[in-house]
């Protein structure tokens, strides 16, 4: 008698795609948001710097300066997504956290829905022509000695967008497995 080896194989199903899908949003995006986190640090180094720099030997640098504004940006501006993600966003909630987890999981899917992820759709939208001329032109500080990179800061609106957009398919499908799989989750 000669034993055929059974195919290893693990069943491949919807709920598992949507979990895994779910789980690699997220995990980019605590990834990212644990990175921008540090920028955090970098901007209150950097400022300490310019005021230094300014009151102590005066000395200024536009390039410095900006380069806090560029920083700042970025956290908020991609940071908006891990917000999302850690339920740091702003909510009303005085109905809401009294809910069941069912009609927590019906707010945030049909939210997700019909107000986040068409307002990312806009956003990125109508962010596309202007960061695009601006890279076009290489659009740099108007100041002198500012940082020569005005089209990368410009990049976050549609960058924010599509970062947001994608945290937000988690959610909604988060709470979409709610839905359908109730407390089997």
């Amino acid at each position: 008698m000669i034993l055929c080896p059974q195919p290893i194989y693990k069943e491949v199903t919807l709920m598992s795609v949507l979990h895994s899908v779910v789980r690699l949003i997220d995990a980019f995006t605590h990834h990212l948001g644990r990175t921008l986190a540090w920028l955090c640090l970098g901007m209150a180094l950097l400022t300490t710097f310019v005021v230094v720099l300014r009151y102590g030997v005066n000395i200024g640098s536009i390039m410095a300066q900006e380069a806090v504004t560029y920083m700042h940006g970025c956290v908020f501006m991609l940071g908006a997504a891990y917000a999302l993600k850690t339920g740091a966003h702003v909510r009303v909630d005085i109905f809401y956290r009294g809910f069941s987890e069912r009609t927590r999981a019906w707010v945030n899917a049909l939210g997700g829905i019909v107000f986040l992820l068409p307002l990312c759709a806009f956003i990125a939208g109508m962010s596309w022509n202007y960061v695009s001329e601006s890279w076009l032109i290489r659009e740099s500080s108007p100041e002198p000695g500012g940082i020569p990179a005005v089209f990368l800061l410009k990049t976050l609106l549609p960058a924010m967008a599509i970062n947001l957009m994608l945290q937000g398919i988690a959610e909604t499908l988060r709470s979409a497995l709610v839905l359908i799989e109730g407390d089997n989750h």
